[in-house]
Formats: structure tokens, C-alpha cells, sequence
């Protein structure tokens, strides 16, 4: 049987692409990353809403697109080829957030609001993989207080996503009383990471969940696969730029493209990045058609992921040379995004050890 992208899909992630083609040339990032430039975000943000892409995980019954993970994914992979200076994983996260954990009430509530282009979503979850010292959120009479670390997304969210201690999923108002939220500077400057205080927040429970953890769990393995395609993405880019720059670079008389150490330099990214666009699809695609195997690839997918995406990133900026460190180039917005990525929602050996444990491998 062969596993391939449907018409639709092929369509969905070409017009992603030339818009992103547009919209985000390298100069357009490198605002974002050394200027902070909201203005080139505010473009991406509205164009990307004109083409429905915040509605894509939306029911139909609530106006949505009603796609699937692997459209979301997609989607990624296309954000993370043109380094899209863009918050769109904390809106999909927060999308399967309230399918999973929403009452009626609440789903109909906050996916009409998600829909018209009320709310914009964040997420503060890193919690529910990696507990810091003196990390984590409590709840209380319907206020939370506590610490949440690498919140995502949240720079310019209206609401965020949450989790406390037992894994209850809560949304909570960006400007709401008594939340302060503090930059946390990382090597990837087109995205922010936000530290989030709460000190008896008012929040709001998705109280259609009959135990707590399970939405949470979900809500994660949608994230992994996400990031791991955003990883797929910015590799095919960085592979793309190695052999553009070996074929027109010369030395000694001849393109450099044409010496064998180069040319099984691109071959072996080429060897990285094919078998994870095929994971990475296939575990996007199982999220919605097997409960079981889904998290198991989700795992899998984040951590080839990192692996592979640290290996195409350091090999195709030694392909480059010197020219490879430069900020012309611009290699460096991609390596850095890869390097994010492969930290976000648990690192390769975190995501292993959850692959080994969903499988009884491990206790």
C-alpha cells in the first residue's frame, strides 16, 4: 500500500509555501530576530488567518476546517522551511486541547471565538514533560498560582493554554490579574519563550474531561509531531541551500559540487531527511486513526528529529565553509530553529524514554 499525500493536502501545502515565499524572505526574518519587528508578524499572522490556517484541527460542527493532524503538520513544515517568524503551534495545541477536554458549552464557546479571530492561543505545558525547581501550577478555588516555564507562543496571545499538577487543562486570560509574564531569551530569536508567575489567577477549567492527565497527554503528542515536522521543514531548507551553494561555489576550477567528500555530504543529508518525512507523516497521521500507535510515533518522530536535524544543520553549514557562519547567508535563523525544537516538549532522550514506557519497555 503506498502511503502518500492526497490532492488536497499537495494544494494545502503549496499555497502555504508561496505565501510564506511572499511574505517572509530571509530579510523579513532577520527583522523579526535583530529588531523585533511586530509588523512583518502582524502580515504573516493575517495572511495565514485569511487562508484558515488557525481553523484547520476546528470541528466542522463549529466552523472549522474539521482536517487533520497531518494537514497541521503540513502546515509546519512549511512555517519551519521559510523560518516563519509566526505563533501557530500554541493555536493548534490549544485546538485539540479543547476537542479533547471541552464541554459542549466550552467548545462551542471558544472554537466560534477561535474561528472569527477573537482569541490567539498560548501554551504553557512544559510542565507536564520536565518539572524545574520550584516550576509547576496549583489550583485553588478556581485561581492558579505557581510557575510555568518555556511557555510558548504567548508574546502575543490573548489567551494560554495550561496545565496544573494533576494535568487538568485551564485557559487563562494573557491580561488576567496577577499573571506576570517575563521573556526568557533563547538561541532561536524569531520565536520567544515566555516564564509565566500566576498568583491566584482566574481560570477557566475544560471541565468535560473524566480523568485528569489524559487531554494533557494528548494535547503533547500533537506538539511533538508539530515540532518534529517544523524540524523536517527547516532541514529541507538548509539541505536545499548546500546544494545550491555546491553547484555555483568554485575552487580550484571546478564547483565544488563535483568533489566526492561533497557530494556524499549531500547524500547523507538527503539519507536524514527522507525517512523522517516519512515518520513524521505517518505519525501525524496516526494521531487520528490509532490511539495506541499514535503516541508511540509522536515520540519517535520528536526525537529522529532532533538527531537528524542537528546532523543536516551542522553538515550543511561545513558544506558552505566559512560562508556558513556569516549572517548573509542567514544559515543560522534555521540551524538555531532546529536546535530550539530539539528541546521543546523534552529532548531526544526525555522522548525515548516515554516511547519505552507507552510500549512496557520501561517502568
Amino acid at each position: 500500500m503506498e502511503f502518500a499525500l492526497s490532492e488536497d493536502q499537495r494544494l494545502l501545502a503549496d499555497s502555504i509555501k508561496s505565501f510564506l515565499d511572499e511574505t517572509v524572505p530571509l530579510d523579513e526574518t532577520r527583522k523579526v530576530a535583530t529588531e523585533n519587528d511586530t509588523a512583518v508578524k502582524q502580515r504573516m499572522t493575517e495572511g495565514l488567518g485569511a487562508l484558515g490556517v488557525n481553523q484547520i484541527l476546528v470541528p466542522e460542527a463549529h466552523g472549522g476546517l474539521g482536517l487533520a493532524a497531518l494537514d497541521a503538520a503540513l502546515v509546519h513544515e512549511a512555517l519551519g522551511f521559510a523560518a516563519a517568524p509566526i505563533s501557530f503551534t500554541g493555536t493548534m495545541m490549544a485546538s485539540r486541547a479543547i476537542a479533547e477536554a471541552g464541554t459542549e458549552d466550552q467548545k462551542a464557546d471558544w472554537f466560534g471565538k477561535l474561528v472569527n479571530g477573537e482569541v490567539r492561543f498560548g501554551i504553557a505545558m512544559t510542565e507536564r514533560v520536565n518539572v524545574r525547581e520550584g516550576a509547576g501550577l496549583s489550583e485553588e478555588d478556581g485561581k492558579l498560582s505557581g510557575k510555568a516555564l518555556f511557555a510558548f507562543d504567548c508574546d502575543d496571545a490573548t489567551h494560554i493554554i495550561t496545565a496544573d499538577q494533576s494535568g487538568a487543562l485551564y485557559i487563562v486570560a494573557a491580561d488576567a490579574a496577577g499573571l506576570t509574564r517575563n521573556d526568557m531569551p533563547n538561541i532561536d530569536r524569531t520565536r520567544m519563550m515566555s516564564e509565566l508567575l500566576l498568583d491566584g489567577v482566574d481560570a477557566v477549567r475544560l471541565d468535560g474531561e473524566n480523568e485528569p492527565g489524559n487531554a494533557a497527554a494528548r494535547v503533547i503528542e500533537l506538539g511533538r509531531v508539530l515540532l518534529a515536522a517544523d524540524t523536517l521543514g527547516a532541514m529541507q531548507n538548509m539541505l536545499d541551500q548546500a546544494v545550491e551553494y555546491a553547484g555555483g561555489r568554485e575552487q580550484f576550477g571546478r564547483v565544488i559540487g563535483s568533489f566526492q567528500a561533497v557530494k556524499h555530504m549531500c547524500a547523507e543529508m538527503v539519507a536524514e531527511v527522507e525517512p523522517l518525512r516519512a515518520l513524521v507523516w505517518h505519525a501525524a497521521h496516526a494521531i487520528d486513526t490509532d490511539p495506541d500507535e499514535g503516541p508511540v510515533l509522536a515520540c519517535l518522530a520528536k526525537a529522529l528529529a532532533a538527531d537528524s536535524g542537528q546532523f543536516v544543520a551542522r553538515t550543511s553549514t561545513e558544506v558552505h565553509g566559512g560562508m556558513g557562519f556569516t549572517d548573509l547567508v542567514g544559515l543560522h535563523y534555521w540551524f538555531k530553529r532546529i536546535g530550539l525544537n530539539r528541546q521543546l516538549l523534552g529532548g531526544p532522550e526525555r522522548v525515548r524514554e516515554d516511547a519505552a514506557k507507552l510500549q512496557g519497555w520501561a517502568a
